[in-house]
């Protein structure tokens, strides 16, 4: 009997971790092919390889990014060939598993919850007895009724093998994020989440974990992100593993952890910012809100005072990268209250602000009472609300708007001092400049075409002059500063207008020429002939003191220069500025 456990990921640098835990518990009496696709291939491409290893079953790990084309994959196989049986597994069909099954008549089976011992159950019963009631946690037919059998208990993680031992394996591991888990089951009780429905944490065996953390790394695993839901539920055993990971890492590699921020004690911050390596750790935080009612309604503790302590501890240790994540449309959570939720944790400056929105999963707490808060959502996955008794349609609209330009003009990090200087100085808060120039960002279609990283400035630049904005010079200046500090190499054409004409130019690049000290000691070390300052540098005047504003961040309306230097040798951009 030839199985497949397969899955489509939402990209290709995603791997999926569940099909090889099916894999390594099935060995050795199945030895299961892994196949993997995206959520983009074409759906005759998947069907035609998947119809080509002539398999007897495939299983199918759902999700909600991918279950609506994996049951197009399923639906034509069918129509190919009937006899090639479906199985269905994952937290997507796990819930409301009886309306897969009635809607859905392609699908013979599904696995209900974890699927280690239960699909390998249900493939033993399958090549002999055919006694489905012996198989504790599966979803079937009978006589043209759907069937399901008890869930069995819960599994031993320490007995489960390693699903990372696959030869095949080892030549994507640099490519993409190889995901592992310590730990199943969340504390919390987050009625917009999954993990609330279960109770307890289960830890796998340590020892093992280390085991497989120093393969994947000794065969060229770059990125390990640990799928935990609260790595750090458990303070000794966080800090065990992170002092294992300081202690035993490979350079180049990354670890990515979810952590619940206000549980962190200040001795742990403290270890990893003396300790940790730049760079080695990152954080993914969920915020998702700050109103205290809110959190309330969907059972969710969080003392943002603490949350906030450990943010800005960790940032100030300046090694570890930050990701917060907000959701809009909690119940009871109206337009005016997510705009002081985004501003009160924009405060905090993560690297990274996620704002994403409700999705009612089946399963959870907000979508069995979503009468109760008027929720209208998307009957078809993601499940994404479209408006609640607080929350119109126009509020989402618009908060979709603040979600395009945050991530292109934030997260990306291309003009981080242009961004602060108009969200303390020039908006009334963070949240009203990313609203406004998202509004103007969507009334220009800007969304449906591409953008070169000099539209991003000139549009930007054009919001600017739409709004009259007092200063708008001084806006630009920091947006030249901004273009240049991240360029590697002497732009052919900037967005902006040059502010000097030839001859100014030539008689500026003489006097610098003559006497490098103007530009200070770091600039005379690079002792650059005439010839050199034409050909590797750029110069622009200011309206502004760019020195005295990069030491104390304060703009003061003189005059000053700025030339930045495109190293050639050593591929870097050096920036003087000077009045």
């Amino acid at each position: 009997m030839k199985v497949i456990c397969s899955t489509l990921n939402a990209k290709y640098i995603h791997t999926n971790l569940a099909i090889r835990y099916l894999k390594a518990y099935a060995l050795p009496e199945y030895d299961i092919q892994i196949k993997e696709y995206t959520i983009k291939d074409p759906i005759m491409n998947i069907v035609s390889d998947l119809y080509q290893q002539k398999p007897s079953v495939i299983g199918f790990s759902c999700y909600i990014w991918n279950i609506e084309e994996t049951l197009k994959v399923v639906n034509m196989i069918k129509k190919i060939d009937p006899s090639i049986t479906i199985v269905l597994g994952g937290p997507e069909v796990t819930y409301d598993t009886i309306h897969w099954m009635e809607n859905y008549p392609e699908i013979d089976f599904i696995v209900i919850g974890e699927g280690e011992q239960t699909f390998k159950q249900l493939l033993t019963e399958l090549e002999t007895s055919h006694n489905l009631l012996n198989v504790h946690g599966v979803a079937y037919r009978e006589n043209g009724h759907v069937k399901c059998t008890p869930q069995r208990n819960k599994t031993d993680l320490k007995e489960l093998p390693s699903p990372y031992r696959f030869t095949e394996d080892i030549p994507h591991l640099g490519k993409r994020v190889t995901y592992i888990e310590t730990s199943r089951g969340c504390p919390f009780s987050c009625q917009f989440c999954l993990s609330s429905i279960e109770i307890g944490v289960r830890y796998f065996d340590r020892e093992k974990i280390k085991e497989d953390i120093r393969y994947l790394m000794t065969n060229g695993a770059k990125t390990i992100k640990f799928v935990d839901r609260t790595f750090n539920i458990s303070r000794s055993y966080a800090m065990e593993m992170f002092r294992f990971l300081i202690d035993e890492h490979l350079p180049g590699t990354v670890f990515q952890f979810e952590i619940t921020a206000d549980i962190m004690r200040p001795e742990v911050i403290e270890f990893l910012n003396q300790e940790a390596p730049e760079g080695l750790f990152r954080f993914e935080i969920g915020v998702q809100s700050t109103n205290d009612y809110t959190n309330e309604l969907v059972m969710r503790k969080q003392n943002f005072a603490k949350l906030t302590r450990t943010v800005t501890l960790v940032k100030e240790g300046g090694k570890i990268d930050q990701h917060l994540d907000l959701i809009a449309g909690l119940p009871e959570e109206d337009y005016a209250s997510f705009r002081k939720t985004f501003n009160d944790v924009f405060e905090m400056r993560p690297e990274e602000l996620q704002l994403g929105f409700l999705k009612m999963l089946r399963g959870t707490g907000v979508r069995l009472r979503a009468d109760e808060h008027q929720y209208v959502y998307m009957d078809h996955s993601p499940y994404e609300i479209l408006s609640n008794n607080v929350l119109s349609f126009d509020d989402i609209v618009r908060i979709k708007q603040v979600e395009d330009v945050l991530e292109k003009y934030w997260n990306d990090h291309r003009m981080d001092h242009t961004v602060e200087y108009l969200v303390t100085q020039v908006f009334p808060s963070p949240f009203d400049f990313f609203q406004e120039f998202g509004s103007y960002w969507d009334q220009k279609e800007w969304s449906r075409i591409g953008h070169q990283l000099e539209d991003l400035f000139r549009r930007l630049y054009s919001f600017l002059e739409y709004k009259s904005i007092e200063n708008l010079d001084v806006a630009a200046d920091l947006m030249k500063y901004d273009y240049l500090k991240h360029h590697k190499y002497k732009p052919r054409k900037p967005w902006w207008e040059a502010s000097f004409n030839k001859n100014m130019r030539t008689q500026v690049y003489k006097q610098i020429a003559e006497n490098p000290s103007l530009l200070g000691e770091a600039f005379i070390k690079l002792d650059l002939n005439e010839k050199e300052l034409y050909k590797h540098t750029m110069l622009e005047e200011l309206s502004f003191d760019l020195s005295s504003y990069l030491a104390t961040g304060e703009i003061k309306m003189v005059p000053s220069y700025l030339l930045a230097y495109f190293d050639p040798t050593n591929n870097r951009t050096l920036i003087f500025p000077y009045r």
